[in-house]
């Protein structure tokens, strides 16, 4: 019997997933673990991959958007008659009984397109570097393997191909990636000055909305007005954390960041507030035993919030590598739903940016996010005398369904003597 294929949730937030292009053409045979399409999310771009063995009899969308649970193919026996079945499970899936009038004249005629495709010479000979389509200029990849080439700032066809035909496909750019630590050839025409400072091609006019987009403004948008935010601002003298800073990275192997003391030190704070570390759950708060902090990090579409669980039991070396880690694989859309999940505290840094202050959009469903500005050397008041200090501002956004103003002003001055004497931070 057919099985009839269903787009999946394949984040907790998904609503619908958008189809970027098949890997796989109606008539082709199909094995469990095989990948079928690539399906961008709220969150990344991810590989849909097949639990039956059979041929893939019907694709329902080629490109573009499916809401989660909507048929979007068919895979069962060659031959095999499944137009009840098909129109069965469109019926039971609202928006979709009556997008398709006709599916078996695009079923007869897709196969041996396809087909004829694959036959050709320049398809089914593998070469290195990767093979070019037909017309000569396009190189044979999928559209996520591009994208991730991109992000890393790879040349596409540099990478050899595994997939049918010489096909560079997820897996080629994963390995190229870990087998080239040290850098790998950037794309064509890119220079030492494009690499420190990057020239985007602008393209003026209308753009369609990416899901992650979507997401965004719809989860930020419901946070800002069904949350009532109000905002607490510090500022932090960090000469203790400058000093202590550089004697670690003088003496060790990991060098730390200033967002990894600020990530250590929230950690160690919530752990003695945690009525910050909360949620609001509409008839009920709900205060997390565990402590996982989300970091946000700017990829080409939007924002992507990783998360570094148990950050309050890591060391801030480990905090390093970890979201070291989570920011690479984020900015080639390599995040597992589980890396971006379960937060319950978030921070946002624009200090390398130079912003010396902003304010930050609580990210649900936590009830506050930190927003982190710049270290400015200023001068201060110190013991009588004016001296430089080297300042930071932090503001903590709060939902205060949850988190009233003593309670994060008491949060943010343990915050601040954290950072002040990071010593504290080793008991």
């Amino acid at each position: 019997m057919a099985e009839i294929i269903r787009m999946p949730r394949l984040s907790d937030t998904m609503e619908e997933g958008n189809i970027v292009g098949w890997l796989k053409s109606v008539g082709d045979k199909v094995a469990p673990g095989d990948v079928l399409a690539e399906v961008e999310t709220d969150k990344a771009t991810m590989e849909l991959e097949s639990f039956q063995d059979g041929t893939l009899l019907y694709i329902g969308v080629k490109e573009g958007p499916v809401p989660v649970d909507g048929v979007i193919a068919v895979i069962g026996e060659e031959g095999e008659d499944f137009e009840a079945q098909l129109k069965e499970a469109e019926s039971n899936t609202p928006g979709q009984s009556e997008e398709k009038e006709a599916p078996k004249e695009e079923k007869a005629e897709a196969p041996k397109e396809e087909v004829k495709k694959q036959s050709s010479p320049a398809a089914q000979t593998p070469v290195s570097p990767a093979p070019q389509s037909n017309d000569g200029d396009r190189v044979l990849a999928s559209p996520l393997a591009k994208s991730m080439a991109k992000e890393a700032g790879l040349d596409i066809s540099m990478i050899p191909g595994s997939g049918e035909g010489g096909r560079i496909v997820k897996k080629d750019v994963e390995s190229f990636i870990e087998n080239n630590p040290g850098g790998a050839p950037a794309a064509s025409g890119s220079s030492v000055q494009s690499i420190i400072a990057p020239e985007k091609e602008v393209s003026y006019g209308d753009h369609p909305v990416t899901q992650m987009r979507k997401v965004i403004a719809r989860r930020l948008g419901e946070s800002k007005f069904t949350a009532p935010h109000f905002y607490l601002t510090i500022e932090i003298n960090m000469d203790n954390a400058v000093k202590a800073r550089k004697e670690i990275n003088d003496n060790s192997e990991t060098r730390i960041s200033f967002n990894d003391f600020v990530v250590k030190a929230c950690a160690m704070a919530l752990r003695q507030h945690p009525a910050v570390n909360s949620s609001w759950m509409g008839d009920k708060i709900t205060v997390h035993r565990d402590i996982n902090i989300g970091v946000a990090v700017a990829v080409e579409d939007g924002l992507l919030v990783p998360v570094v669980n148990h950050a309050d039991a890591k060391t801030m070396s480990y905090i390093n590598q970890e979201v070291r880690t989570l920011a690479k694989k984020a900015k080639v859309k390599k995040l597992q739903p589980q890396e971006m999940t379960g937060n319950t505290f978030t921070i946002s840094n624009l200090g390398m940016f130079d912003i010396e202050e902003f304010t930050a959009i609580i990210n649900p469903p936590d009830a506050c996010i930190l927003a982190v500005g710049s270290i400015i050397q200023k001068p201060i008041v110190k013991n009588g005398e004016i001296v430089v200090g080297n300042m930071m501002k932090v503001t903590l956004s709060c939902d205060h369904r949850v988190v009233d103003g003593a309670t994060g002003a008491e949060f943010l001055q343990t915050l601040k003597g954290m950072l002040e004497n990071p010593v504290r931070m080793l008991v």
